[in-house]
């Protein structure tokens, strides 16, 4: 008799224990995903049902020594707002929709992959790579190193596993919803990257071959030459007078020395030197890369996206007189960035391809 009762009251407690459980789990995705459809909160994002996206494993490659499967459990959720648009073959922008999507960032994908760069030799830094991101359709995207880990507002690129109308109050238009698992770019203004089922991400870093010439006195370069599929296209001696100069104040702190200073940077918006050479289309918006080089062979990566398609106007400025170390002529400031890394000094080379394999 008692080991009968014995079992029945442990056969209760196990039930009230799972059913707690399922009710805790229930309250998280209710809390994490209710809509509310009555504006009961501040929160605009929050109004619509969110819809799961469908797609298949994704695995890490390239220069890392850990590669393999990419298991989301293990990672945080993250959620991006963004308005899509597309390019159509006239070149003219179309509106695709508004939308929140919800999934996993690169940035943690691959947080605790293990580096291991093919030119770690000849160049340690980390500014130099990039990482290309593709799926079983063909296509495939470039994102820079920087993009990913550099930003001061971090999380903005995510492997979206669900999305959500941003549905506008007056005109309640409900815009074409994706049904795939999608690759989102939140600082793009044309969302050309914003690619359906990626199945790949692969690291990588640059491949061109450049003279390092560590601790280069007077560290200056007198002009800058651009290049396209390695042909000279273009060389500046200064900037062109009828190219608008901008002033953004910053406190200019690296990852390894710390501060630097809090003066401010004048220059030119990198994008209005390039763009009479380098035009917006979904193949360098989606494939593009810049490789920018210092007199020094200091050298980063920066996608043609990132300098010339953005939607935060956290643009990079081309600076054309010596910083407050006396030195620098001509200078990259990429204002987006936390870290002052690849604010290249003496610039001396930019270099322009598509990538795309």
């Amino acid at each position: 008799m008692k080991k009968i009762l014995f079992l029945f009251v442990a056969i209760s407690f196990i039930t009230v224990s799972c059913t707690n459980n399922s009710k805790t789990n229930n309250a998280q995705e209710e809390t994490t995903y209710k809509v509310d459809s009555t504006d009961a909160t501040n929160d605009f994002y929050d109004n619509e049902v969110t819809h799961n996206l469908v797609g298949k494993d994704v695995e890490v490659l390239g220069e890392v020594a850990n590669p393999g499967k990419v298991y989301f459990s293990k990672l945080p959720l993250r959620s991006v707002i963004i308005k899509e648009a597309e390019l159509k073959d006239n070149n003219e922008i179309a509106f695709v929709g508004a939308y929140r999507y919800d999934g996993y960032s690169i940035y943690d994908i691959l947080n605790e992959r293990i580096l291991q760069k093919a030119n770690q030799e000849e160049f340690p830094p980390i500014v130099d790579l990039y990482v290309e991101i593709s799926n079983d359709k063909g296509e495939s995207v470039l994102l820079s190193w920087g993009e990913l880990y550099y930003p001061a507002n971090r999380y903005k690129i995510i492997l979206a596993t669900k999305v959500m109308h941003i549905v506008p109050s007056k005109s309640k238009d409900l815009w074409p919803l994706p049904t795939e698992t999608k690759l989102i770019v939140g600082t793009d203004l044309i969302t050309e990257r914003n690619i359906s089922n990626p199945t790949k991400i692969i690291v990588k870093s640059l491949d061109g071959k450049f003279k390092i010439q560590k601790n280069l006195k007077p560290l200056f370069s007198k002009d800058l030459k651009i290049y396209e599929q390695n042909n000279l296209i273009e060389t500046l001696t200064q900037l062109p007078k009828n190219v608008k100069q901008e002033t953004y104040s910053t406190v200019f702190y690296g990852r390894g020395r710390g501060i630097h200073s809090t003066s401010d940077f004048i220059g030119c918006e990198l994008k209005n030197i390039l763009k009479n050479n380098f035009k917006i289309t979904k193949k360098n918006i989606q494939n593009g890369m810049f490789t920018v080089v210092g007199k020094d062979g200091y050298r980063a990566a920066y996608t043609f996206s990132e300098i010339m398609n953005r939607n935060d106007q956290a643009e990079v400025l081309l600076i054309d007189k010596n910083n407050y170390e006396n030195a620098g002529r001509f200078s990259l400031f990429p204002s987006a960035d936390f870290f002052s890394d690849r604010a290249i000094k003496a610039l001396s080379e930019i270099h322009f391809k598509t990538i795309k394999h």
